[in-house]
């Protein structure tokens, strides 16, 4: 619990100096603040960008075999052209659909800013205004 020195006896000089000193631990306690927001905000974002990778890889090999399944099958009773022409067809929708969940993934990371750490330091300036406001008075 830290003690809160008393004012009454200081001269301006020593509360300038504790001013001083509190408002640079405060900015470093508010940097680590915003330091750690940032941090799980880019994991999430990595985790994101992983995905949608994954995602990709596994739709273009799982794709591949499919494909070739598929239009194979298809050209018993079409044409190969129009055969082929369905599954191509199918297959960017697919890859349409996992682009959707991937940005979903991405966009959860955003805003980049560290809007807790911000809204700390709001209200510490605010507690600050407002204090040097009742001692004038």
């Amino acid at each position: 619990m830290t003690r809160q020195p008393r004012t009454d006896d200081a001269s301006t000089g020593e509360l300038i100096s504790r001013l001083s000193e509190q408002t640079s631990t405060l900015i470093r306690d508010e940097m680590r603040l915003a330091q750690a927001e940032l941090s799980a905000k880019a994991k999430h974002a990595g985790v994101g960008v992983g995905m949608f990778g994954a995602g990709g890889l596994l739709a273009f090999f799982g794709g591949a075999v499919l494909v070739a399944t598929a239009i194979l099958a298809l050209a018993l009773v079409l044409p190969a052209w129009a055969a082929a022409l369905i599954v191509g067809v199918v297959l960017l929708v697919a890859a349409a659909l996992v682009s959707v969940l991937g940005k979903k993934q991405v966009e959860q990371a955003t805003p980049l800013k560290p809007e807790r750490a911000m809204a700390s330091a709001q209200r510490d300036v605010t507690e600050v205004k407002e204090a040097s406001s009742r001692e004038h008075d």
